[in-house]
């Protein structure tokens, strides 16, 4: 922009205090997330009950388990569609406009959630091809409403409580995951009290009751409903501000939305958006030489430290059910029946939730706009970092009965500090720093650099937390280093997290069009003390 320029439609938005349609735009954009959280974490608490269903080798002694591959796949195949929603609807929420791309998603995220809970098929395989195939496609969705909530809560926001917006969007995050392991239990003890199955080694046939088949499809079918609720309201938002006036070029529509959004009087300011148009700063594209000089560093800043972050994340989540096994929180295989160890694996994941995760998410939303983004996510990665050591060294100490205490601790402070530090942080930074017309495109970037190092996470580490020893290991596995040596290059991993950060900017209370030098600095000044 040039001088003297902010458009007065955005300059309401940015000092406007904090009223009721914030809370409505949290609360929409917050479902959202709610269910994308709900959709990728449950199926980690189902993977087992799926290998005893679907892959029960009669008389072998021991209850069936999903072969390797077909693990993988499960648990990791939703994240590939992630990757690939993230970048496709990033884009696209910055051709069409963030609001009619985000009903497409809500829409696809409900259908996906009910298919993936009627796969069929007549062989064991047919299943598990059927799950896979509505799991990406429900993936996909939920990548989607990645760099569009994000976008839609920042361009809404005020600029002095925008940070805690935002990080309360991806809260809700925390309280999916929570739904997850809530769902499972209530699912899981209604069948068991129902039918109430012996454990495996008292008689394997009858631990698996041919009911238990519905558990599964009646947890994942769960994740449409929160979603679905939401859709109306999704609907009735107007577009943003930002969106309107800067990319559609639109001055009337923007100020007309934003005057009954603020419920103030709003000049069009058609021949300030005309000039902002034709400015030079404002044409560049994504790839050109202009964007690299100007966001490069940024860019590579956001897709760096949520790349690192994501490998640690989700490896972490995912193998968790096989860390509370290894330290006796769950009870061998072959002591429950299949219905029990769906209830164990959850209570345990929702004891984490309870005391690690979520309080994370809820710190972020209080300190952000206090302490800024770049302290959380520095802090948050130094104690990932010191916590994942203090676990990995000492592992074999953890690993006796008297101290499995201290390692549930341990192990629930490195989850608050990747929440209440870089799993919050990388996602509100990258819907701050870049130009309105490539916001949700280059958040969408960095959002599916992220879900890559949640597949390197989620793959690569169901092999190398593999023990060398054949009795310790998964049904089927190679051996891998061993999950103590896993932890120690996940601090690593959380190490150079730390030095990338350093590549990210502070965007603690300034307005987006500063921040992206869609403005000048000086400009903003008058403005300041304009309004003083």
């Amino acid at each position: 922009m040039v001088k003297g320029q902010q458009l007065e439609v955005l300059n309401a938005l940015d000092v406007a205090k904090t009223q009721w349609y914030h809370f409505t735009a949290i609360v929409i954009a917050g479902m959202g997330f709610f269910t994308d959280a709900y959709d990728l974490f449950c199926i980690s608490l189902l993977t087992k009950l799926l290998g005893r269903i679907y892959y029960d080798v009669p008389g072998s002694g021991k209850p069936g388990a999903l072969p390797i591959n077909v693990s993988a796949a499960v648990s990791g195949v939703a994240l590939c569609g992630t990757l690939a929603g993230q970048l496709f609807f990033g884009w696209l929420g910055d051709k069409m406009g963030r609001k009619k791309v985000y009903g497409i998603t809500l829409v696809m995220m409900v259908a996906m959630s009910i298919a993936s809970g009627l796969s069929f098929g007549s062989t064991a395989k047919g299943v598990m091809t059927t799950l896979c195939f509505f799991r990406f496609w429900l993936g996909f969705g939920v990548g989607g409403d990645y760099p569009l909530s994000a976008t839609i809560m920042s361009e809404y926001a005020n600029k002095k409580t925008r940070g805690s917006f935002i990080a309360a969007v991806f809260a809700m995050q925390g309280m999916g995951i929570l739904a997850g392991g809530i769902v499972s239990l209530i699912v899981s003890s209604a069948f068991e009290a129902k039918f109430k199955p012996p454990p495996f080694k008292v008689n394997p046939i009858a631990s698996l009751p041919p009911e238990s088949d519905f558990i599964w499809r009646i947890v994942l079918m769960f994740g449409a409903i929160p979603a679905a609720t939401t859709y109306y309201w999704r609907m009735q938002m107007p577009e943003t501000a930002r969106y309107t006036a800067l990319v559609a070029k639109d001055a009337k529509q923007a100020a007309s939305d934003m005057s009954k959004v603020l419920k103030v009087q709003i000049d069009a300011e058609e021949e300030k958006v005309d000039k902002i148009a034709k400015s030079e700063r404002n044409q560049f594209g994504l790839f050109t030489k202009e964007f690299a000089r100007q966001y490069g560093i940024r860019l590579l800043g956001t897709t760096s430290t949520w790349f690192l972050l994501d490998i640690a994340f989700y490896s972490q989540n995912l193998f968790q059910k096989d860390l509370f096994s290894s330290i006796g929180w769950i009870p061998p295989a072959a002591d429950m029946n299949a219905i029990r160890e769906v209830y164990m694996v959850a209570r345990a994941q929702t004891l984490i939730a309870l005391c690690g995760t979520v309080p994370g998410y809820w710190f972020t939303v209080a300190f952000i706009d206090v302490i800024g983004r770049w302290w959380i996510q520095m802090m948050g990665f130094f104690f990932m970092t010191v916590f994942m050591f203090a676990i990995a060294f000492p592992y074999k100490y953890w690993q006796q009965k008297e101290n499995r205490i201290g390692f549930i601790i341990m192990y629930g402070l490195t989850f608050f500090f990747a929440n209440f530090g870089p799993n919050a942080t990388t996602f509100v930074v990258p819907a701050e720093v870049f130009p309105a017309r490539l916001r949700s495109t280059c958040h969408g970037i960095s959002a599916a650099t992220g879900k890559a190092g949640a597949i390197v996470g989620a793959f690569g580490f169901v092999y190398a937390s593999q023990e060398k020893d054949p009795a310790k290991r998964d049904h089927g596995y190679p051996a891998g280093i061993g999950k103590s040596k896993s932890l120690i290059v996940l601090g690593v991993i959380n190490f150079l997290g730390m030095l990338c950060t350093l590549m990210v900017p502070e965007s603690k209370g300034k307005s987006l069009e500063e921040l992206a030098g869609e403005v000048e600095v000086d400009d903003v000044d008058d403005e300041r003390r304009g309004s003083a």
